[in-house]
């Protein structure tokens, strides 16, 4: 957090500001004006002879000394390039202009006002007070840095600059001190026009010569030499960020423009409250609010984030530039994301006084390309007509292996950077574990369908680029008991505190254990239920427990296995950091549609399994089953965790030990999914509009046999409900006839809608993941004795020439089509930079 006194260029500078405040004279350099005699003695002090002047002798009358030492003075600042400097000011009579003035304060090289400005403003018997202490209450009422007079003259006094907007010129003008600068003046301004007060620049304005201070701003000194970080006026962020403070987050706060009380702004900061901004799709949450944390792909709008400060160190100690620029851009993409976002666009929004506007519209094309590079702006959907980033970041050509989720996400990155990508991939289809079937009159997903959190969740800004609209699952699931009858929701309450209990004792439990001490979490779970009963002397109804069962069945979904084969010490090592929040969706038209939108205008061959990568000369060579060979500079592996296990893939050198153990430390997590056509809703009145309904198992080992029934059109009108199969009911299926399984989910139904007819399927499907040549899995977990790192570990390049992508490689959400599609954004930032 800034302190008070950033600022104000440093802490004595608000030192100082706070004495003049007080009425106690004004600091070095800054004497009473009660005598002529106590300047020229402090000039003497201070100051070397200009050059060329001998050093006078002794003897020299003080008469003599005053003529020759009144011609200049020089900048209060050391180091400071203008030997002559000119007031910008011209506020008072007596404004010393580009002559002698007791004192020059400094703001940046290039930009002075004199003493006599000081105290035209400063003084209370002056003209400009009045005008100065308004702005101060302003600043005072909505800002936390010292509102001094130096803030004051950069925030209000100081001219704007404006750069032509003719491509053959782009020169940088000084607008005179009373025009305003605006957006659309910015969009549309060329040398010499003719705006009010705007100055005129002659018959052929262009061919005038850019003011020479220009020049020095793209110096890296320059900005060290800054004496106030500039602070945005009117910033597309302002609207998402009105619960800060705006010097806090890069803004004015002579300009902000919120219209909350200072009590509703306060209390704001302990609510956490989201912005509503119209216009704006509320899964959009780019900033944390003040005491808010733990929310997914979210930046605190006050502070650079660790691979900020790799990437821009020299922002480090004043971080205000920074930010500034950085939340005007996120602000900026989130309100149209469906256009690329350029550092133009946005320079038209820098409205700041002075020449470090100059400075912020040079900075605006690297932070703009960071993002950029790092999939924050810029990304999803988006198709681009030219390169996103400079040439420097353009591998010659990548081969992505794998045209799932992650394999398309990188090649659309890459492609849209400007580099030449082709994508292997060994199916008929593209998509991986993602395959919608439209079979049923509905769309229904034999993989993903379903996003679990949208708030920032890309899925939801892909969605929002197509104008797709997602259903907002409901909370509501009753859960049915063979036999017909609904549990009563108590029963089930009571039951889901007491599963929570157990994982909140089992959390509790692996708190000082290491990998070594691992146990399976079936055995710790059971371990824990145990020990409870025992000591608290309860004893579960027959029906308590079948509703447990129901419970661990869930537990079984999430981990994609048997609770015997996953990690009590990491099963949920993902919760460890921030998860997206909000609203479960269903993706009424699957998430093919999403993945097809990614694949258009990229070169993907399908019907390719590569066999073989050779990584060991300059080249990487990948060469796929009928012989073919493709070489490129970088490689990208996007298979799944299962194919990598069982070496489809031979690597050349063998990949690094490290490595192999990450990938056999994971499991392979299977659920299969079944999807029935009914003629009617014969379930309507029972379920009451809900999205879905329980079954309870009749016995533990029924547990996992379809535990779940979703009802796959919202709109009531196609009667088609999806269930899964997990746990141990998987292997169960798995030499099951399609009709068997179907007839064996009928019966079940059949037991909770006991009491009215359920008719015959119309048609249906069954999915085989577990046998399915290129997958042979649905999604991954920590094995016992296993541990979260292990995703880090795969998602290591090789040699910076073979890269990996996919949800086991995403410790941070796997499991999931959004964990995979950001590996691939991620491998895409990865090659870029190197």
């Amino acid at each position: 957090m800034l302190s008070d006194a950033d600022y104000s260029g440093n802490a004595s500078g608000a030192r100082r500001a706070k004495k003049r405040s007080s009425g106690e004279s004004p600091g070095d350099g800054q004497t009473l004006r009660s005598s002529g005699r106590q300047i020229n003695v402090r000039v003497k002090r201070t100051n070397n002879p200009p050059p060329g002047q001998s050093k006078r002798k002794a003897t020299d009358t003080e008469e003599e000394d005053d003529q020759s030492e009144k011609k200049y003075r020089k900048c209060e600042k050391a180091g400071c390039s203008a030997t002559y400097p000119v007031c910008f000011a011209s506020a008072s009579e007596r404004c010393a202009k580009n002559g002698y003035t007791s004192r020059w304060y400094h703001l940046s090289c290039g930009e002075h006002f004199c003493n006599e400005c000081f105290d035209h403003y400063y003084r209370s018997h002056k003209d400009g007070y009045e005008i100065f202490a308004s702005w101060k209450k302003v600043w005072t009422s909505n800002g936390k840095s010292e509102p001094s007079l130096k803030a004051f003259m950069a925030d209000q006094q100081l001219p704007f600059w404006v750069q032509c907007t003719k491509p053959d010129c782009r020169k940088w003008r000084q607008l005179t001190k009373e025009i305003q600068l605006t957006a659309s003046l910015a969009a549309t301004y060329r040398c010499g026009m003719k705006f009010n007060n705007i100055k005129s620049e002659g018959p052929d304005q262009c061919s005038q010569p850019e003011d020479l201070r220009v020049a020095e701003v793209t110096d890296s000194w320059w900005h060290s030499m800054l004496i106030l970080p500039p602070l945005f006026k009117e910033s597309p962020a302002s609207p998402f960020l009105a619960a800060y403070y705006p010097d806090c987050v890069g803004m004015s706060p002579s300009g902000s423009t919120c219209n909350m009380s200072l009590s509703e702004l306060r209390a704001d900061h302990c609510r956490a409250v989201q912005p509503q901004i119209p216009g704006l799709c509320p899964y959009f949450q780019p900033f944390y609010q003040p005491n808010e944390c733990g929310k997914a792909l979210c930046v605190r709008p006050d502070m650079m984030e660790l691979d900020e400060l790799y990437e821009f160190p020299e922002f480090s100690r004043d971080p205000t530039m920074y930010l500034a620029l950085r939340n005007l851009i996120l602000a900026s993409w989130h309100k149209n994301c469906k256009e690329m976002l350029t550092s133009q666009k946005c320079a038209l929004h820098i409205i700041v006084r002075g020449l470090v506007r100059v400075r912020c519209v040079q900075e605006m094309d690297r932070v703009l390309n960071f993002m950029t590079r790092k999939g924050l702006i810029n990304t999803g959907v988006l198709a681009v007509k030219r390169p996103l980033l400079p040439e420097r970041y353009h591998s010659k050509n990548v081969i992505v292996i794998g045209a799932g989720a992650s394999g398309l996400a990188a090649a659309r990155q890459l492609q849209n950077f400007g580099t030449q990508v082709v994508v292997l991939e060994a199916r008929e289809r593209i998509g991986g574990r993602v395959w919608d079937d439209a079979s049923l009159g509905v769309t229904v997903g034999r993989g993903a369908q379903i996003v679990n959190g949208c708030v920032n969740n890309p899925i939801a800004l892909m969605c929002e680029q197509m104008g797709i609209k997602m259903h907002k699952l409901g909370e509501r699931c009753d859960l049915f008991q063979e036999g017909g009858q609904v549990t009563d929701p108590a029963i089930d309450k009571r039951m889901d505190f007491h599963f929570n209990a157990i994982l909140d004792v089992v959390s509790e439990w692996r708190k000082d254990k290491s990998q070594n001490q691992d146990t399976p979490l079936g055995e710790k779970v059971q371990e824990v239920k145990k020990n409870f009963l025992q000591e608290s002397g309860i004893q579960f109804s027959e029906l308590e427990e079948k509703v447990l069962q129901f419970h661990l069945s869930n537990l079984e979904y999430a981990c994609g296995s048997t609770l015997d084969q996953v990690s009590a010490r990491s099963w949920d090592h993902n919760e460890f950091f921030a998860q997206f929040s909000g609203d479960h969706t269903l993706l009424t038209k699957g998430y093919s549609v999403l993945l097809h939108k990614l694949a258009e205008g990229l070169d993907i061959r399908t019907k390719c399994p590569v066999q073989a990568i050779d990584y060991s000369g300059d080249v990487v060579k990948v060469i796929s089953s009928n012989g073919s060979q493709w070489t490129a500079q970088k490689v990208l592996v996007t298979v799944p965790l299962t194919l990598l296990q069982k070496n489809v893939i031979q690597f050349n050198p063998p990949l690094p030990e490290r490595k192999l153990k990450a990938i056999h430390s994971l499991g392979v997590g299977i659920i299969e999914k079944i999807a029935l056509q009914f003629p009617y809703r014969f379930w309507d009145n029972k379920i009451q509009g809900a999205d879905y309904f329980g079954h309870i198992p009749p016995s533990p080992d029924k547990r996992g046999m379809f535990s779940v029934f979703y009802d796959m059109d919202p709109q009531g009108k196609q009667a088609v409900l999806m269930s899964v199969i997990t746990g141990d009911a998987v292997p169960a299926v798995r030499d099951m006839e399609d009709k068997e399984v179907v007839d064996e989910c009928v019966k079940v139904l059949r037991e909770l809608f006991k009491e009215q007819e359920v008719p015959e399927p119309l048609n249906y499907f069954v999915t085989r993941w577990s046998k399915d040549m290129w997958s042979q899995m649905s999604y991954s977990f920590v094995k016992t004795g296993g541990s979260g790192e292990a995703y880090d570990i795969l998602a290591e390049d090789v040699q910076g020439k073979v890269f990996f992508a996919g949800e086991a490689t995403n410790r941070h959400f796997p499991q999931t089509v959004t964990g995979a599609y950001l590996s691939g954004v991620r491998e895409a930032s990865k090659m870029a930079a190197m």
